[in-house]
């Protein structure tokens, strides 16, 4: 007890990140409001050690749980009491009543507590192997914490009122061993005064010019510049290339992405750079790595779309938010890439409602990367980050890896999926990605409380199921997706045959009766959907042949494109077995457009998949 006020004032200092051992906690985040409640973190071989410092006198609670909510939790409690520090493991069942855990799998390593503040440092097993504790993956991990003024007693913790919540982060996230200056020099790319309308979701562009260096530069790190009060109503920001035959007259304005009066140059702007989403932080660059700015092939003009989410229609707001980009004339290694991989965002990207569980998957297919690598690459890429990316209904998503038939580790994955935090997963060990190669990325949905199909498409309501991958050496790729083919969707659900040629967007059916001059989502949304169909359904159009596409920087393609029959070693949940392009549809409904048409279409639906609904 007596060395406890010595270390007091060292373990409080504002930012600390080693505990009283001396090791570093390689993590640490706030995770309340006022900052009264601080967790630190770090992985120990098969433990992983925690610190809290909590503005109490009493308890603090921290816990895990698979929705955010007490019910299901596994919850630990600890404090200093009459000068004796307690750490206790509790559970919750699913009506949330709290019970004291038989099998006590949280191991005290160092307590104090003065006036003011509490502090624990606490350690556990990853897998505990009890069926009260939660098991700590690479997923998004749901923690919850909560404190009180006054410690544990007898009959266990007071009811801790207001003094709680809940934050997802990643636990499993590697350490950052690349410290960076804090004189780098940055500039902004932040929007001015843009107005938000009372609508659920606003796309907003700005197309910005990057200021013109005498030498190249790299960026080495990118952090969100969020306004104020706007945490939730960003939720996330995309930074494209343009194309740089433009002059400055592009930049006086912004405009609604995606509308049908936006500025043509704005569909220039197709390779995406860099992304952010909701819930995550500043991303730095690996060493060896960064974002070339400068050079003749880098971007001259960026494209800056902000999505917000607006779900109570709040008026009045206007917002500054952008990006802030870190930059140095201390030249790394290696060009960064990202490749966009995973589903073609399009109303064909279709959902039934009422599904506990429904999988969709996007290819990035073999084809696709064979061109592509052994014209720029036949050594492969490096995979050194991801992010997964869905919406409301998402539930998981897996980036898979396939290398001649054979499944190799999972490039990323998140089993927890929570659509308010996502952020770059940074790769342990780096994967390569050789010509031949395939990916899929597989998102599992619930639309359990839908009363109406969910299409693919831009607002947070419909869906989205996608990878971005940041990669090594750059090359002329920033498109490897793919969309199955509506016309067998409808076989499903009994259509005939629909209006050609093709003139109307969504496509109206021609027959049979009961879907006459009907669109294709007024028929979808018409069919009597059951758990049963719905998983027929699943099983069909993981086995679709699909168009796809594989784009370059510029926007053209590489030759590979149009519909393609998915490898049959893919391993899928519902072994569907895959279809032959060309022999799966009957004639009169197999459709006879061009891609350009195709992706005239797909475009057309995305931007008007959220007004249809």
């Amino acid at each position: 007890m007596c060395r406890w006020p010595l270390l007091l004032l060292w373990a409080l200092l504002p930012g600390t990140a080693a505990g009283a051992s001396g090791r570093p906690y390689p993590h640490r985040s706030l995770l309340d409001s006022e900052g009264k409640y601080w967790l630190s973190w770090g992985q120990r071989g098969s433990r992983l050690a925690f610190r809290l410092e909590v503005r109490t006198t009493g308890y603090a609670g921290f816990g895990f749980s698979p929705t955010g909510a007490m019910a299901a939790a596994d919850i630990v409690v600890g404090g200093v009491a009459h000068g004796r520090p307690y750490l206790q493991d509790y559970f919750t069942d699913a009506d949330r009543e709290l019970k004291k855990d038989a099998q006590q799998d949280y191991r005290l390593e160092y307590a104090l507590e003065n006036s003011t503040h509490t502090v624990i440092e606490f350690t556990r097993e990853l897998h505990t192997c009890d069926i009260n504790d939660k098991s700590i993956t690479d997923s998004t991990v749901r923690v919850i914490w909560a404190y009180h003024y006054e410690d544990v007693g007898e009959a266990g913790p007071k009811y801790h009122d207001s003094n709680r919540g809940t934050k997802s982060l990643r636990l499993l996230n590697p350490e950052k061993n690349n410290v960076l200056s804090t004189a780098l020099p940055y500039f902004d790319l932040v929007n001015q005064d843009v107005p938000i309308p009372n609508k659920g979701t606003t796309y907003w562009c700005q197309m910005f010019k990057i200021p013109v260096f005498q030498e190249k530069r790299h960026v080495i790190k990118v952090e969100p510049v969020l306004q104020r009060g706007h945490e939730s109503l960003v939720h996330h920001i995309l930074l494209y290339q343009c194309s740089s035959s433009f002059n400055d007259s592009v930049l006086d304005y912004g405009h609604e992405c995606y509308h049908p009066n936006m500025p043509d140059a704005f569909l220039t702007c197709e390779t995406v750079i860099f992304a952010w989403a909701i819930g995550g932080e500043g991303f730095s660059y690996p060493p060896h790595v960064g974002l070339s700015l400068g050079a003749p092939l880098d971007p001259h003009y960026v494209l800056l779309e902000v999505h917000y989410d607006n779900p109570t229609y709040k008026e009045g707001l206007i917002d500054n938010s952008g990006l802030r980009l870190f930059h140095t004339t201390d030249i790394r290694k290696y060009d960064a890439g990202v490749i966009e991989a995973g589903l073609w965002v399009s109303l064909f990207h279709t959902i039934p409602p009422g599904m506990p569980e429904f999988q969709s998957e996007g290819h990035c297919t073999l084809e696709c990367l064979e061109e592509a690598l052994e014209a720029e690459k036949p050594s492969g890429v490096h995979v050194f980050a991801v992010l997964l990316h869905a919406h409301l209904a998402g539930r998981g998503i897996r980036l898979r890896h396939f290398r001649k038939g054979e499944e190799m580790k999972l490039l990323a994955y998140d089993d927890d999926f929570d659509f308010n935090f996502q952020e770059f997963q940074y790769l342990k060990e780096e994967q390569t990605i050789l010509p031949g190669d395939n990916l899929i990325t597989e998102c599992r949905y619930n639309t359990q409380d839908r009363a109406r199909m969910t299409w693919g498409g831009l607002s947070t309501r419909n869906e989205m199921c996608l990878s971005y991958l940041l990669y090594y050496p750059r090359i002329n790729l920033t498109r490897c997706a793919s969309i199955p083919d509506i016309m067998e969707q409808l076989q499903f659900i009994g259509v005939k045959e629909i209006y050609r040629p093709v003139t109307t967007w969504p496509f109206i059916i021609k027959s049979p009766k009961q879907y006459k001059n009907l669109s294709f989502m007024d028929a979808m949304n018409k069919f009597k959907w059951t758990k049963k169909e719905g998983l027929s359904f699943n099983k069909l159009v993981l086995g679709l042949p699909v168009n796809v596409r594989c784009s370059k920087t510029d926007n053209a393609e590489w030759s590979i494109q149009g519909m393609t029959a998915l490898p049959p070693e893919v391993d899928r949940p519902y072994k569907a077995e895959p279809l032959v392009c060309g022999t799966s549809a009957s004639s009169s409904l197999r459709r006879n457009v061009s891609l350009k048409l195709l992706v005239c279409f797909m475009i057309l639906g995305s931007m008007l998949s959220s007004e249809h609904l």
